[in-house]
């Protein structure tokens, strides 16, 4: 255990992790971001799917997922970081599909949401956009 983990990234920044080696201290940050290491976000035993994010049934609840714990369970993973600007896309392409997004102009139709968002100007009194009509 006292070897690198292949992959191992820094929980926040994505920046790589090789130079340290393990077990991770306490104290141990990230020499980009300078974020604290030995934390639940680059915990093996993190998922937000489960109860107080912890995949570990008897660990003690650590509040601030963030910062350094003393959690003896801790097991540091492989690709911790996770892109925010990848999930924001992500959730704005789906919102899209489902929604019928975009703004409909050039194609020479609307979708069906951009009807129910120009009904919804329309009714709260925001202008039209120029170039539709009545």
């Amino acid at each position: 255990m006292f070897d690198a983990i292949e992959g191992l990234v820094c929980w926040k920044c994505g920046a790589s992790l090789a130079a340290l080696s393990l077990p991770l201290r306490r104290q141990d940050e990230c020499a980009t971001c300078g974020a604290e290491l030995h934390a639940c976000r680059l915990c093996e035993f993190y998922d937000t799917a489960v109860a107080k994010s912890c995949r570990e049934p008897v660990a003690e609840e650590v509040k601030d997922k963030t910062r350094a714990n003393f959690c003896d369970y801790f097991r540091p993973r492989a690709h911790a970081f996770t892109a925010v600007a990848d999930t924001a896309t992500r959730a704005r392409s789906e919102l899209e599909l489902l929604f019928g997004g975009g703004s409909g102009q050039g194609t020479g139709s609307s979708s069906p949401g951009d009807e129910a968002r120009a009904r919804l100007e329309e009714l709260f009194g925001q202008p039209k956009p120029s170039g539709t009509r009545d």
